[in-house]
């Protein structure tokens, strides 16, 4: 990690282990467009917003109620020149208890200023975890994408 990545910290009222809880629940604080597993290291996990992002996670560090690392694996993101800006890039939830409120520290190591998505997905992560992803660890409701249902 670099300090240009970007990264988000929050600071909540519970204990490490609800907030590990609300970080490996992404159909309950990112998207309800997911398909896989997030519970377990190497899980793999695909989440889809409609024809704009796709991206593949597998988990490759997994620390009960201290750290998550999705690595991306395949990723197309439509409204840029390299629809797979996000390959190999790494999404970091770093959980720390504090004296009394436990931090969350998230970092897209990978996306950085330079890069063209770093505007859009910069704003749309602040908003998952900020609000939804806040919202799930302290009231047990966050706000994902609601699943779309496709037809053939």
């Amino acid at each position: 990690m670099t300090s240009s990545d970007f990264t988000v910290t929050l600071l909540v009222d519970q204990v490490p282990e609800i907030v590990f809880a609300a970080v490996n629940d992404v159909a309950g604080w990112w998207t309800e467009n997911v398909e896989g597993d997030s519970h377990h290291l190497n899980d793999v996990f695909e989440v889809r917003f409609d024809d704009v992002h796709y991206s593949r996670q597998q988990l490759v560090e997994f620390m009960p109620a201290q750290k998550v690392v999705w690595l991306v694996t395949d990723s197309r993101l439509s409204f840029i020149s390299d629809k797979s800006e996000w390959t190999g890039t790494r999404i970091v939830f770093n959980i720390t208890q504090k004296d009394g409120p436990t931090e969350l520290r998230f970092t897209h190591e990978g996306l950085k200023p330079e890069i063209e998505c770093y505007g859009a997905c910069s704003n749309a992560w602040g908003g998952y975890i900020r609000n939804s992803l806040f919202n799930l660890i302290t009231t047990g409701q966050g706000q994902p994408d609601r699943k779309v249902e496709t037809k053939f």
